[in-house]
C-alpha cells in the first residue's frame, strides 16, 4: 500500500465520520436533490448518466435543474450556465450537459448556494447533483453511484483512482454497474442495483483517422472506435478536461500530414473544449455517447417513489 494512499484513506475515513455521527450537519434545499456520482477519479460515466437521467426525466414531465461545481473553469461562484459559453467560464461538462438537456445548468463551488439560486430563479423543481457522491455537505434524497471493473480492485488515491474505500458504496440507493462490472464484485446488499449499457455513435469518420481526446480514460475510447471498426492512423492524448490551444491545433495538423490520416476523430466533450478551434480541424467526426438504462421505467418509479417516501418522512 502506497503511504500516501493510506494517509488519504484515513482523512476520507475521518470526514465522513464526522457527517455519519452529524458532527457535521449537511443543508438541505426545499426540493428533492439526486445524486449522481462514483466513487474513482473519472471515466465511469457520470456525464452521459446525468444526461440520461434527465431525458428520462423529461419523458415523465418532471422538471429538474442540474447543480455542478463547473470543474476546470476560470470564475468563481455561482453562474448559471449559458449553452453557447465557454467552457473557461461554465466548465466543459456543464456546458455539455446544458447543451444536451436544454436545461438549466447552474455552476458553483458551494452546491448549496447553487441549489438556492436555482430555487430563487426557477422554483422548487427537482436538482440533479452532478459529481455529489462525496460533497457530503448539501442533503440528498437519493443517492447514484456508478461503479467500474477496475473499481473493484482499484486502491485509494494517489497510487489508485479510488476517491473512497468500496464500503463507501453503503451510503448509496442505488449502485450502477457500467462497463461491464458485476454485482458479485460489490457490496451492495440492500441496494438498488441498475444496470446501463455504454457505446458509440459514429457519423461521417474520416478513413485512418488521427483519434485525439483529453478525458479520463483514453485508451477506453480508443477500444471502443476499433470495436466499430474504425483504425486509428495516429493517436494524440491530453489530460482530462483539457483546454486546447491554437499550437495544439497546429500540431494537431502536423500530426494528421505526417500519418497520412484523413481526418480527425475525437469525443463530444472535446469538441466543447476546442471551441473557436473546432473549424480548423477538418474532415473531423464528433463521436457521441450512447447509454441506456436496463428497466429504466422501473428504476425511475422506484427512485421518484424511495424520493417522495423520504420527503413525506422527513
Amino acid at each position: 500500500m502506497n503511504p500516501l494512499s493510506s494517509i488519504y484513506g484515513a482523512v476520507v475515513r475521518a470526514r465522513n465520520a464526522l457527517y455519519d455521527r452529524e458532527l457535521l450537519r449537511a443543508r438541505r434545499l426545499q426540493a428533492p436533490v439526486v445524486s449522481v456520482g462514483n466513487i474513482s477519479a473519472g471515466g465511469s460515466g457520470k456525464t452521459p448518466f446525468v444526461m440520461l437521467l434527465g431525458e428520462l426525466l423529461k419523458a415523465r414531465g418532471v422538471k429538474f435543474d442540474v447543480l455542478s461545481r463547473g470543474y476546470g473553469r476560470k470564475s468563481r461562484g455561482v453562474l448559471l450556465v449559458d449553452p453557447g459559453g465557454l467552457p473557461q467560464e461554465f466548465g466543459d461538462e456543464p456546458l455539455l450537459i446544458a447543451r444536451k438537456l436544454q436545461a438549466p445548468v447552474i455552476v458553483g463551488e458551494d452546491r448549496f448556494e447553487a441549489g438556492r439560486f436555482a430555487e430563487s430563479r426557477f422554483g422548487l423543481q427537482m436538482h440533479l447533483l452532478d459529481d455529489g457522491f462525496q460533497h457530503r455537505g448539501l442533503a440528498r434524497d437519493f443517492d447514484i453511484v456508478l461503479v467500474t471493473p477496475q473499481d473493484a480492485s482499484d486502491r485509494m488515491l494517489p497510487g489508485g483512482r479510488l476517491r473512497e474505500p468500496l464500503r463507501a458504496l453503503g451510503r448509496a440507493d442505488a449502485i450502477v454497474l457500467a462497463s461491464g462490472a458485476t454485482q458479485e464484485s460489490f457490496p451492495v446488499h440492500g441496494k438498488m442495483v441498475w444496470r446501463v449499457k455504454r457505446g458509440i455513435v459514429t457519423e461521417a469518420v474520416p478513413p485512418r483517422p488521427v483519434v485525439f481526446c483529453g478525458i479520463a480514460r483514453p485508451q477506453n475510447f480508443v477500444l471502443q472506435l476499433r470495436a466499430a471498426n474504425i483504425e486509428p492512423a495516429a493517436q494524440a492524448f491530453y489530460h482530462d478536461h483539457y483546454a486546447y490551444s491554437e499550437s495544439d491545433v497546429r500540431e494537431l495538423l502536423a500530426l494528421r500530414e505526417r500519418s497520412e490520416a484523413g481526418g480527425f476523430v475525437t469525443t463530444e466533450k472535446d469538441a466543447v473544449n476546442l471551441g473557436p478551434y473546432l473549424s480548423a480541424l477538418t474532415p473531423l467526426s464528433v463521436v457521441r455517447v450512447r447509454m441506456e438504462l436496463v428497466d429504466a421505467a422501473n428504476a425511475i418509479d422506484t427512485m421518484l417513489h424511495k424520493i417522495e417516501e423520504k420527503r413525506r418522512g422527513a
